[in-house]
């Protein structure tokens, strides 16, 4: 069992899960900002590889990644930077990116190298359902490395359950067909959450694109395990002077730990 697994039978709700852009705000931030996620609460970690081109961020991901790629951040040195982190942080943890880096790097070696260090799981979002079941698929189960498929409120029932059957440990709803860091109407997303939760899922169901505070976070937590918070993070590690006093604040707010 993965420790996503343990992770959402230990914690059925409310789990909160955070992005980060490795590289950023420096090159050697990565560690830092994942450690005072870790610290402050939150239940997985989400980390951005940066890539020129990433189709599903927004405009603040998307600085974040140009500015990690300005700082020198590659895949060789995230796995560098990665080689030990497991001495300090026990939070589960997914790399998301796309597959342009990866193929170029060697996808059976990026899947070799990330399991070597720890990471837990892969979202790659421009990773095709065919091209998984038949090439890729084989090769991320073989190093023992969960992958979580993207689905939004346009995906038919039959294509919903068919992403959640290939998807281990948990299965992203992306609130809207949109970038990250757009404005929802809650209302609308609800609906659509409901809808999922009707069709009992094998996997945990988190809520991506448009969580930013504690009211989206719950509103996203009511018909879900819990939500994913993006954008909303690295607009914080763009305006803070102390990466875990910032963190630390920013997910109390979330959480409701503070008054």
């Amino acid at each position: 069992m993965s420790r996503i697994q343990e992770l959402f039978i230990k914690k059925q709700h409310e789990v909160l899960n955070v992005y980060c852009t490795a590289g950023y705000p420096e090159c050697n931030s990565t560690l830092t900002v994942m450690k005072a996620l870790q610290d402050s609460g939150a239940n997985l970690i989400e980390l951005g590889m940066p890539y020129s081109d990433p189709l599903a961020d927004g405009p603040v991901i998307q600085a974040s990644s140009s500015k990690a790629l300005e700082n020198g951040m590659t895949l060789v040195v995230l796995f560098e930077q990665l080689k030990d982190f497991r001495k300090t942080i026990q939070t589960p943890v997914i790399l998301m990116g796309y597959m342009n880096p990866i193929l170029q790097y060697g996808f059976e070696k990026f899947c070799a190298d990330a399991a070597a260090v720890g990471v837990d799981g892969l979202i790659l979002p421009d990773l095709p359902e065919f091209e998984f079941e038949t090439e890729y698929g084989p090769i991320i189960k073989q190093y023992g490395l969960d992958f979580i498929f993207l689905v939004t409120p346009e995906t038919t029932e039959e294509r919903v359950r068919k992403l959640d059957e290939l998807s281990s440990g948990f299965l992203y709803a992306v609130s809207s067909s949109a970038t990250t860091g757009k404005e929802k109407d809650f209302t609308a997303v609800e609906v659509y959450l409901q809808r999922l939760q009707s069709m009992h899922l094998k996997n945990p169901v988190l809520v991506g694109f448009g969580i930013k505070d504690r009211e989206t976070f719950q509103s996203a937590c009511k018909y879900a395990n819990g939500a994913i918070i993006g954008t909303a993070y690295i607009q914080m590690l763009n305006e803070t002077k102390n990466i875990e006093e910032g963190t630390r604040h920013f997910l109390q707010k979330v959480l409701g730990t503070t008054a």
